[in-house]
């Protein structure tokens, strides 16, 4: 149904991270449309490594969109407690998350800011044929045992692992997530975000250069795919869905591509990060969810939150078979029984850590993904990688930038 020539016509300008779901975005856009014709959503998509680096210059320039994604972290929070977005706790759709998520997306004083795209959790896809083939029969359950796989796969003719160099999101997602979460806040599981907060938080010692040093032994020892810092977001999912790498990091938010690869049956588990007398910590929380300027156009940008997360949601979940972070979905969802059982396994757990995005800093955010690659490249130690990230942490604090 078009709308009537007299009628106006309202655009809504919608700033939109999705790597991995870009058709679908405009899917959901054109449905809303066809059921509100007086609305249209123009959608630019965020580029580059993270999705603060993409709203910083939009707010220094007072040009926020209608829509937004946004991390469950204290930037966005801060946003709120600003007036810059839109209060979502009367909403249906706020009312329809899960409970366990809504703290995630509540500030200090209460403004509630935002809605999770889902319970996302980077986790190890593994080719269960080719580790058949490489004498493999028990899956690791620490870092030494890791490298050991690694190593069967390497001796069998397999590349073990694919990264995305060129994607550094992924690395901090993968193994830096992983490795702060077993060799940091399980240190001190009780204050690390109020360290991190109050600039308390010293990376000098010898577990947390670890962190860095373990990720780049597993490039030295040659255990990831040839032109590994050349390769992009796609490309790596390709490496593992194609049967190329036996193994690969990714989030749940990607299962729809990875659980399905070609030829072959993919296994999950969780990136063994810890020291051998330790539990795993799981990295498990909320991925990057979407929020509402507010702007003239705030009522309009309401009705299209609502609707991509009611008759929208499985337009995107079908293809990501992501894990819903709704108590009810009108439609049907789409998610491999693997990934469900992960999530209720790591959700378990006596202690749990976000991603990386939901308690860095942002310009933090913007500095690890730089030391990520410095380490891998050769330019700086593990040590020095390490102090620097330390040192940004304890900066940002002392201006009290989220």
């Amino acid at each position: 149904m078009a709308p009537s020539p007299s009628a106006t016509v309202t655009h809504l300008n919608a700033l939109v991270w999705a790597p991995d779901w870009p058709e679908q975005v405009h899917e959901i856009a054109d449905a809303f449309h066809r059921a509100h014709p007086d609305i249209v959503v123009d959608v630019q998509f965020m580029i580059g490594n993270s999705v603060e680096e993409n709203l910083k210059p939009k707010i220094a320039t007072h040009h926020l969109p209608d829509i937004i994604s946004v991390n469950a972290n204290a930037y966005a929070a801060e946003l709120a407690d600003q007036g810059l977005l839109a209060e979502l706790g009367d909403t249906p759709v706020w009312s329809n998350m899960i409970d366990k998520l809504k703290p995630d997306w509540t500030s200090q004083s209460g403004r509630h800011f935002g809605i999770s795209g889902g319970i996302g959790a980077p986790l190890v896809y593994y080719n269960r044929e080719m580790f058949q083939k490489a004498g493999i029969s028990t899956l690791p359950g620490n870092f030494d045992q890791l490298l050991a796989v690694c190593a069967a796969l390497k001796a069998a003719g397999f590349v073990p692992m694919a990264w995305t160099g060129a994607f550094p999101n992924m690395l901090a997602n993968g193994p830096f997530s992983a490795g702060f979460a077993n060799a940091v806040a399980a240190r001190y599981p009780h204050d690390w975000k109020e360290r991190i907060a109050g600039g308390r938080l010293r990376l000098d010692d010898p577990e947390a250069i670890d962190i860095f040093a373990r990720i780049k032994l597993i490039a030295q020892r040659g255990y990831l795919q040839p032109g590994y810092m050349q390769t992009g977001y796609d490309e790596g999912i390709r490496w593992f869905s194609e049967g190329r790498a036996a193994m690969t990091i990714q989030g749940t938010w990607s299962a729809g591509q990875l659980m399905h690869g070609k030829d072959f049956h993919t296994g999950v588990f969780m990136p063994p990060w810890n020291a051998a007398h330790q539990q795993i910590v799981p990295v498990i929380g909320s991925e990057t969810g979407f929020a509402v300027g507010e702007t003239a156009h705030k009522e309009a940008a309401l009705k299209f939150l609502n609707f991509l997360y009611d008759e929208g949601f499985p337009l995107q979940q079908n293809k990501r078979q992501n894990v819903s972070p709704l108590k009810h979905v009108k439609g049907p969802l789409i998610n491999d029984p693997q990934i469900i059982s992960y999530i209720e396994h790591a959700m378990r757990a006596p202690l749990t850590v976000g991603p990386y995005y939901s308690y860095l800093p942002t310009n933090t955010i913007a500095r690890l993904h730089g030391l990520l690659q410095d380490v891998l490249f050769n330019r700086q130690t593990p040590r020095q990688a390490a102090l620097a990230l330390s040192d940004s942490i304890r900066d940002e604090a002392r201006v009290d930038n989220k």
